[in-house]
């Protein structure tokens, strides 16, 4: 029993590092991202998607030309993220004593939702945007909340 409960720790745990390290990643190259989209005609049209898309090229291009020190926040946005995601090796290695990390990836995924809510309308961010953004804190408490159940499960076997 606790060998499999460990190893389905381990990969929710695996997931979430990956998932979380991605999410970061994709923050250094935004304006190559952009500008692979914009080519491949992912802001053509009128759309929702096709608008937006186009308004953040436009400013992105603007702060690329004008300000790309700007986008050293970029890069601090996505260290964070690497880092924050080396934490969670402490839950792989020993899910029972690192329980507490596993509590504050939970809160830091509900803290999402009132940060997007209040931030996104004062930086004019369609609610369409906040939703997204709110959806990686929905979708993060997931994998979090199965390793607390099995970390749980985990504490009550005998060695």
């Amino acid at each position: 029993m606790k060998p499999l409960l460990l190893k389905k720790i381990r990969r929710l745990v695996v997931f979430f590092i990956i998932m979380l390290a991605l999410s970061g990643i994709t923050a250094f190259p935004v304006y190559t991202e952009l500008t692979w989209a914009k080519q491949h005609g992912l802001m053509d049209g009128t759309g929702f998607v096709a608008t937006w898309l186009g308004d953040v090229y436009n400013a992105v291009v603007d702060t690329q030309l004008r300000h790309p020190f700007l986008f050293y926040g970029y890069d601090w946005l996505a260290f964070a993220h690497l880092i924050i995601a080396t934490v969670f090796y402490g839950v792989y290695k020993n899910p029972v004593r690192n329980k507490f990390i596993i509590d504050w990836g939970m809160f830091c995924c509900v803290a999402i939702i009132p940060l997007a809510f209040i931030c996104g309308p004062i930086r004019g961010i369609p609610l369409t945007h906040i939703l997204i953004d709110c959806s990686f804190g929905v979708l993060g408490i997931i994998p979090l909340l199965l390793c607390k159940k099995y970390i749980t499960q985990l504490e009550g076997v005998p060695d």
